[in-house]
């Protein structure tokens, strides 16, 4: 049993860190546990999210970016940021608050090969598993 049932997952254009934040959660969670992400900015999946997961077989292929506005308070009561160099959404309730920050992996104003690219997706992927596997592991009875 868990202390919370329902986790969100913030970041500006939940593109990647959230993304993947969802779905590594919800593979490593309790179905019981509602897993959404959004961001304040939302644009679209990065294609970058959906390789370095799809290397842990985690399909983001169905996922979207969402808007913090369409996510209700009331089903929230966990909210997670995951922004460092940028500021993070608002998300107003009740909700526990955890930050997480970690550096966008895309780094845009970089000039990277595509596997350069990658790299940095998978070391946030990998950040945010053992993030997660740790809130696990303190939070259930």
């Amino acid at each position: 049993m868990f202390a919370f049932k329902n986790i969100l997952f913030l970041c500006v254009a939940n593109s990647a860190r959230s993304q993947m934040a969802e779905g590594l959660a919800r593979s490593i969670f309790d179905s019981k546990i509602t897993i959404q992400s959004a961001g304040s900015e939302p644009s679209k999946v990065n294609p970058f999210a959906v390789k370095a997961m799809a290397e842990l077989e985690i399909s983001l292929d169905q996922h979207s970016s969402k808007s913090v506005l369409s996510i209700k308070a009331d089903s929230v009561d966990l909210v997670i940021t995951l922004c460092a160099e940028e500021v993070c959404p608002v998300f107003l309730s009740d909700a526990k608050r955890m930050h997480w920050p970690l550096q966008d992996p895309d780094r845009k104003n970089e000039i990277l090969t595509d596997e350069e690219r990658l790299e940095h997706f998978r070391v946030i992927r990998d950040e945010i598993k053992s993030r997660l596997v740790e809130l696990k592991t303190a939070w259930t009875d």
